[in-house]
């Protein structure tokens, strides 16, 4: 007789000498969390994108830990700690601006445990290492980094994912992108930003489920389009939702204009593409980044207004909030994003001439006039113009900031330089009111003393006539 064994997956691990991250690129306080979880017992991983982008030589934006402690466990830990979470519990590790975010490790719930439908509602399930990684997304996301060993822990297949550049989704796709539409949008993400290919299996879930877009939260969907832009790869991100057909249910006008200019031929992806070589991608704001997405269809709709116009004269304000207003109440995009856009749609006008009147002055002078100058830089480089007008702008306002500077100080150093480090500021000490005292009890009152009043005469007091006197 013979018996078939079935051993449960082992995990790649993948010692120190095998792998290239280091501690000296790892965050000092993700480091402090790691070693203080450790040296109380539990097991403390580095998880998440930051072991991929530390393995693919790249630096993390944020540095996020799981460990097998529970919430209140990492609460009494750290002095710093602040739970949140309402589906599950996660610690929030604050150190200055920055978050350090440390999560128990949980489990994908069971049929029973969750309520019905694929969608999940619940997921406040604690489980182990193993089950942990495998209820993520993707398996380059699913690596763990231990630093105990300095070891690099796979339980989902990612090292070797990541070797050939694919991104895959961890389990059945169809199952996967129905219970978090967003993880399609994700997709979508991080084989823009990294330069991955997207797996045949996961391609086709897209494709079939992409209109489950819409059953997922909206301020989600909105948070993770402005995630697109981030890292130069704006025009692969939506070139993407374009081929699977997400761009469709998420913005259905920017859709139907690529397809109207002839797909590839669209002029939107020379304005993306101008966005992403901009030296300062990382620090444009969320304005100039849906100025640059919708300008393309704003700039076909304000030809057609101007043929029908008998002057040629249009409103652009009122023209660029109809082609925005759409997609304001479809995302809920921020009303300061939003007119920020419109207003960045009206100053192009402005920026065609050369700076000689003194009107413009009122421009420069403006707080937004660095937002709008960006943008104007953007589309020159995307239809190849001539930026010598745009030169002209910059050093009319580096001469008016320069203008209004307050002088250096005439020493070098800096003006309290000779003060005490605790001494308070001039401009504070004038702000700070006196405190207010409470009133005293009121004594008890003495007897009035006796005083001397001078008599009053006759003569002194005053004699009413009949027709002065008062009627009763």
């Amino acid at each position: 007789m013979f018996f078939t064994r079935f051993r449960r997956n082992q995990p790649v691990i993948r010692a120190r000498q095998d792998h290239c991250i280091s501690r000296a690129n790892i965050d000092a306080d993700a480091l402090k969390v790691l070693y203080r979880l450790s040296n109380a017992g539990h097991i403390a991983y580095l998880v998440g994108g930051s072991v991929r982008d530390l393995l693919l030589g790249r630096q993390p934006k944020d540095f996020d830990i799981g460990t097998d402690a529970r919430p209140n466990d990492i609460r009494r830990l750290f002095r710093n700690c602040f739970l949140i979470g309402r589906r599950f519990r996660l610690a929030h590790i604050v150190f200055g601006k920055k978050v350090i975010e440390t999560s128990t490790f949980r489990r994908q719930p069971d049929e029973e445990e969750s309520e019905p439908g694929l969608y999940q509602t619940d997921d406040n399930t604690f489980g182990t290492p193993e089950e942990d990684a495998k209820r993520r997304d993707f398996t380059v996301n699913g690596l763990f980094y231990d630093i105990k060993t300095f070891s690099v822990i796979d339980y989902v297949g990612g090292l070797k994912d990541l070797d050939k550049r694919v991104l895959r989704c961890i389990g059945d796709p169809n199952v996967r992108f129905r219970e978090d539409p967003v993880r399609m949008m994700r997709a979508v993400k991080f084989a823009a930003r990294l330069g991955f290919e997207i797996d045949r299996a996961s391609r086709k879930a897209i494709l079939k489920h992409h209109a489950d877009i819409l059953n997922a939260s909206v301020p989600r969907v909105c948070e993770e389009i402005f995630r697109l832009f981030s890292f130069s790869s704006s025009k692969a991100a939506f070139h993407l939702l374009w081929e699977f057909n997400l761009l469709k249910d998420l913005l259905p006008d920017v859709d139907a204009h690529i397809r109207a200019q002839g797909g590839d031929k669209s002029s939107l992806w020379s304005y993306l593409d101008a966005l992403d070589a901009y030296p300062a991608n990382a620090e444009v704001t969320n304005g100039v980044r849906l100025a640059c997405l919708f300008y393309s269809l704003f700039h076909a709709r304000l030809e057609e207004e101007e043929k029908k116009s008998p002057h040629g004269r249009v409103n652009r304000q009122h023209l660029a909030r109809l082609v925005l207003h759409p997609i304001a109440e479809r995302l809920r995009i921020p009303k300061a994003t939003l007119f920020a856009a419109v207003s960045l749609f009206d100053t192009c006008r402005r920026f065609a001439e050369s700076p000689k009147r003194s009107r413009n002055y009122r421009l420069v002078r403006h707080a937004s006039f660095s937002e709008a100058l960006a943008f104007q830089r953007i589309l020159f480089t995307a239809e190849r113009r001539d930026t010598a007008v745009l030169d002209e702008w910059q050093a009319l306002h580096e001469q008016e900031a320069n203008r209004f500077a307050p002088p250096p100080p005439s020493d070098g150093l800096p003006e309290d330089a000779n003060e005490p480090r605790d001494v308070e500021p001039l401009e504070t000490a004038r702000r700070r009111r006196r405190r207010r005292r409470r009133p005293r009890p009121n004594p008890v009152p003495e007897a009035p003393t006796a005083r001397r009043e001078r008599p009053v005469t006759v003569s002194e007091i005053p004699t009413l006539s009949s027709a002065a006197q008062p009627a009763f």
